[in-house]
Formats: C-alpha cells, structure tokens, sequence
C-alpha cells in the first residue's frame, strides 16, 4: 500500500480528519497521556506558519495518518527544537504511513529552520519506537513516572533526532 501513499503539506481543511485520528489514538491509550476527545477547533490551533504539519494520504485521498510539530519551550535558546507527534489511521497502521509522515515532517521541519525534534513515546508503544528508530531518531533515556494515565504511572522514552543541515 505504501506506493499509493501521498504526503503534503496539512491545511486547516484537513483538521476533522486530523481530529478523527487523533481521537482514536487517546482511546487506544498507547500514545497519548490524554483521555479527553479533542475537537476540530482544538486541531485547527496547532496550525501556525512556522510549525510544520503533514498529513499523509491514500489512494482514496482519505487522510491516513499526519505528523505535526509543536512548540518545545518559550526561551529563544530553544527556537529550533520543535516536539513532534505522529498518529496513524487504526484502519492504516503498519502499512508505511507513520513512516512517510515521519520522512516528510523531518524535512519540513529543517526547511523550516529546526535544528531538533524531539518527543516521548510510552516505553509500551514498540510500534512508534521501532519507527522512529528506522527514521533516525535516538532514545536519549526513560522518563520513569512521567505522568498517570487512568490512574497508572507511565514510563516514556525521550527521543530526539538533530537536523544536522540547521546546526551551521
């Protein structure tokens, strides 16, 4: 499937599918240390011009899967270090979307200026972790109780990958 895989650039347009899956990766609760649904409204605020967002779709044109950046701390030291997601459709995992969405948003990410992403992933969630080891990211170390989801301490993994080309 993944040849029939397509990558661009998100648009607001795009946010009630974008909402869709992110919901379904709160219920899941493998990725997430939300518990509530978001809305549409809640998506179309992480649009800004500087921050980066893919969606990947497929043959259908429906979004299958997106991967969008987030803002890492508010002191200008950390300007070029963007915390990043990616969620898959249920009904798309384990087809290339995650990773189409990962190789897209790290070069949207560079020409934007970044010079690291990073985020945290349960310890649990092997699926993300094996993918983002395949795009170049590296596990920096566990987060032991790093929040309570459901009322359980959760463990994640910090991970991070620099944007050798934005380091000049």
């Amino acid at each position: 499937m993944t040849a029939a895989l397509t990558v661009r650039p998100a648009t607001p347009q795009d946010a009630p599918a974008m909402t869709e899956i992110y919901n379904e990766g709160i219920a899941d609760r493998v990725a997430t240390f939300e518990t509530h649904p978001r809305s549409v409204d809640d998506v179309i605020a992480w649009f800004a011009p500087d921050r980066p967002i893919v969606v990947v779709t497929d043959a259908q044109r429906q979004v299958a899967g997106y991967a969008a950046t987030f803002s890492y701390a508010d002191r200008c030291c950390y300007a070029g270090i963007a915390e990043f997601s990616v969620y898959v459709r249920r009904s798309h995992r384990g087809q290339g979307v995650g990773a189409k969405a990962m190789e897209a948003l790290i070069e949207a990410a560079a020409k934007a200026g970044y010079w690291k992403l990073l985020s945290r992933v349960f310890v649990e969630n092997t699926a993300s972790l094996t993918l983002l080891d395949r795009v170049g990211f590296r596990r920096v170390g566990v987060h032991e109780k790093h929040g309570k989801l459901d009322g359980t301490w959760r463990d994640v993994v910090a991970v991070e990958r620099v944007l050798e080309a934005n380091l000049g």
